[in-house]
């Protein structure tokens, strides 16, 4: 008998929470091919999301909360629960009921069907404009800086095999990318179509300032193309400034009368200036993640674990 680990990373989840377990617990109980356990990490979420979470794992078996010391962000989050997995099959979702725990079963059949990995993914999107903009941006991201395949679709609900998780938590450094992650384990990746719901209860907790994140820690903790890209753009301009060089001095010699053009001299001066800013800039990037790499900085910190009495349901 297989067991499913679920992670769930929670924040601002006080009033959803809860029917996302009982969507699960109803779900996995007519499916008595599998044990399963919840594995619910609050990322500091300034509500009352743990003291939920406390309830939860009091009143229900198979049962653990996590409670981070600060907010580390989802995909820190999701280590922090894929640690405390011990499933055949680990199956991460969120926490506001969007993602449909009730369809599971189409996860996990093609798991058995022999994926690596299962995507959901999604016809009808129902987030707000702004969400789907960040998630058309992190696909074009992944796809240029981590060759994901232009037909792999990639969302928050998946289902992974215990050897690709595995393989994930041998990733201790202090920025966790869940999708280069499972990218660099394997490619035997595929999609399952569900349904995504609307928003019952609150917003989103992505701001612009945290999908900008994510979305340059995608391309820096898993990909060194920026740095290529910024060498091929100074050979470039190298090569550029050469060629323009020589026409300045053959056309001086032409015509001695031409003036030397101080407008277009201080432009080029700005903008090659600028161009060499931006690829100190992220060297810097790069060698900064590094320091605080090497220092240990922890992906993150927990403050409290509570256990159910039970661990696992379905046996």
């Amino acid at each position: 008998m297989s067991k499913v680990s679920f992670v769930i990373p929670c924040y601002r989840s006080a009033r959803t929470i809860e029917s996302v377990v009982a969507e699960i617990q109803s779900t996995m109980a007519s499916m008595p091919a599998y044990t399963y356990d919840v594995i619910l990490v609050n990322d500091c979420s300034p509500d009352d999301t743990y003291e939920v979470i406390r309830n939860l794992c009091a009143r229900y078996g198979s049962i653990t909360g996590i409670s981070l010391a600060k907010n580390f962000g989802q995909h820190a989050a999701l280590m922090a629960g894929l640690r405390r997995s011990d499933g055949d099959i680990v199956v991460c979702l969120d926490d506001d009921g969007q993602t449909p725990a009730d369809e599971v079963g189409k996860l996990l059949e093609r798991i058995e069907g022999g994926s690596d990995v299962v995507y959901a993914s999604y016809g009808d999107k129902k987030h707000s404009a702004f969400r789907n903009f960040g998630t058309w941006m992190n696909d074009m991201m992944t796809r240029i800086m981590l060759g994901k395949p232009k037909d792999l679709h990639l969302t928050s609900y998946f289902a992974a095999k215990r050897f690709v998780v595995d393989s994930m938590l041998r990733y201790e450094n202090s920025y966790p990318y869940i999708i280069g992650l499972v990218l660099r384990a394997t490619r035997n990746i595929s999609n399952v179509p569900v349904n995504h719901r609307s928003r019952a209860v609150g917003t989103s907790g992505y701001t612009m300032k945290k999908l900008l994140g994510l979305w340059f820690n995608g391309f820096t903790a898993f990909s060194i193309l920026p740095l290529r890209i910024a060498t091929m753009t100074g050979a470039f301009f190298a090569g550029a400034g050469f060629l323009y060089g020589i026409y300045t001095v053959v056309k001086k010699f032409v015509n001695p009368q031409v003036p030397l053009g101080f407008s277009s001299l201080m432009a080029a001066v700005v903008f090659i200036g600028g161009m060499l800013m931006i690829m100190l800039g992220l060297i810097g990037e790069y060698i900064g993640r590094i320091y605080i790499s090497i220092n240990n900085s922890p992906q993150y910190v927990v403050r409290e674990e509570t256990h159910s009495a039970e661990r696992d349901c379905g046996e």
